[in-house]
């Protein structure tokens, strides 16, 4: 091998070497691997207050963005929960993998109080940009089975219900954040 070659093959495994170290190399962030529901803006702020009893109308507009291929329904919902706003860190930059812990406990401990649906199917690298707007209907009564009040963006399963005389309905099973390597989104809101 001539030395000119040699010198640069030296220099060329030096050079890796110092990449390796320098960390260049580790795995990308779990927010970087997973599917992940963004919230670009909403009409309503983290812990804003509605008023007991209202009927509100609730916008959310979020990106998607896929890291595999995902079918299902792409879902912004009003949710009361038995869990409080105390007990969970709900916020667009809330650090993610903890929040989307906090959305399956409270999607599990939890009512609808409106929402938005939209079926989705996406692929790697997809963003896909969904707005929503929906009616939302604050409790009347704040007791131990509505302690929090949230707005949640996630994804899930679903099943059509077409209903004679009566608009059509989607049955959604949300997709917890592990198993499905998604992260969702949200927000905390209070009660007035």
């Amino acid at each position: 091998m001539p030395a000119n070659r040699a010198s640069a093959v030296a220099i060329a495994t030096l050079v890796a070497m110092a990449l390796a170290g320098s960390g260049c190399f580790d795995a990308p962030k779990i927010e970087d691997r997973w599917t992940r529901v963004d919230l670009l803006g909403s009409n309503l702020a983290p812990g804003a207050g509605l008023p007991a009893g209202s009927a509100d109308s609730i916008t959310a507009s979020v990106d998607v963005i896929y890291r595999r291929i995902v079918t299902g329904y792409a879902v912004a919902e009003l949710r009361s929960s038995s869990v409080p706003a105390t007990a969970v860190a709900l916020a667009p930059n809330a650090p993610r993998v903890p929040m989307a812990q906090n959305i399956d406990l409270i999607l599990a401990n939890s009512v609808t109080r409106g929402r938005a649906v939209r079926a989705v199917t996406g692929w790697d690298h997809l963003i896909q940009h969904i707005d929503f707007s929906f009616q939302g209907t604050v409790p009347a009564t704040v007791d131990s089975s509505s302690a929090g009040l949230f707005l949640l963006c996630y994804l899930g399963s679903g099943v059509k219900i077409e209903r004679p005389g009566q608009a059509d309905t989607v049955i959604v099973t949300p997709y917890t954040s592990q198993p499905y390597q998604i992260l969702p989104v949200g927000l905390e809101l209070a009660v007035q």
